[in-house]
């Protein structure tokens, strides 16, 4: 059975042609493309996160195989929820799901599970796909999402990705999808994400966790970007590009109650 969206018609139009329209008003004109090891982008209603998202989207090409790795907000689930088999239903079209790459990081990574009922309402992961999908009509997918990690879970994570990876022997994107600080004013939230921003660019994914803890930065994606920076830095990236930094108070005019976003584009 295929999975339905599970926010299409609230975070964005369910309609394909007018989604294929929203996105490509996020998008900003004439951008450069690079190879990317990995990015960062935000997962609101593209009302307020989508900027941030088409510039990163807008900027990188889009291999064959992508693992999305997202925060679970549902609480349902595995502690590591990963979909191995299926079909996920879009507006914008069907997408499979890698079973080989999806079997291969549950063979390396065991606290891993093969768990349908996490994925079922969460939209960190669903909300991507339609950027993904406007730039290549065919891929295929793992999705993850995590609840709360300790630092050596995220860098064990981080190494099966790499194992699994080697394993399919193919080019592989992975989206860390994040929101930064949640419903603070846009001062606070600038100066707290800005910390954790200056350690993904310098590619520190421990320095990233230790940042957002010791901060009280409520980085909701701070797992997967964690585990995203572990895995490129040994599949061998060297730096991290921040794409575009924004609040939720600069759409809604609300600067006492915002939501941060960031983009980032590790290669």
């Amino acid at each position: 059975m295929a999975r339905q969206p599970a926010v299409a018609g609230t975070f964005y139009s369910d309609d394909p042609q007018e989604l294929r329209e929203e996105v490509r008003r996020l998008l900003p004109p004439d951008a450069g493309k690079v190879q990317a090891r990995g990015v960062i982008a935000p997962h609101a209603g593209f009302k307020y996160s989508g900027d941030v998202a088409g510039s990163v989207y807008s900027r990188i090409e889009i291999p064959d195989t992508v693992i999305l790795i997202g925060p679970n907000h549902t609480g349902m689930g595995e502690r590591i929820s990963l979909m191995a088999h299926g079909t996920w239903s879009m507006p914008l079209g069907d997408l499979e799901i890698d079973t080989p790459l999806a079997e291969a990081i549950l063979k390396h990574l065991p606290m891993a599970r093969d768990n349908e009922a996490a994925h079922r309402k969460e939209h960190s992961l669903e909300t991507q796909l339609p950027f993904l999908q406007y730039f290549r009509r065919e891929f295929t997918f793992v999705p993850m999402c995590l609840m709360r990690l300790d630092w050596d879970e995220c860098r064990m994570l981080g190494e099966a990705l790499v194992r699994a990876i080697r394993d399919v022997d193919r080019p592989v994107l992975m989206v860390a999808s994040s929101d930064m600080t949640h419903y603070e004013t846009h001062a606070s939230a600038s100066e707290k994400d800005h910390k954790a921003i200056d350690r993904i660019l310098e590619m520190d994914p421990a320095g990233l966790f230790q940042t957002v803890e010791r901060e009280g930065i409520t980085m909701c994606g701070a797992n997967p970007a964690t585990a995203m920076l572990t895995a490129c830095r040994e599949l061998g990236a060297t730096r991290a590009e921040l794409t575009k930094y924004m609040t939720s108070g600069e759409v809604s005019g609300d600067m006492g109650h915002v939501v941060g976003y960031a983009g980032v584009i590790v290669q």
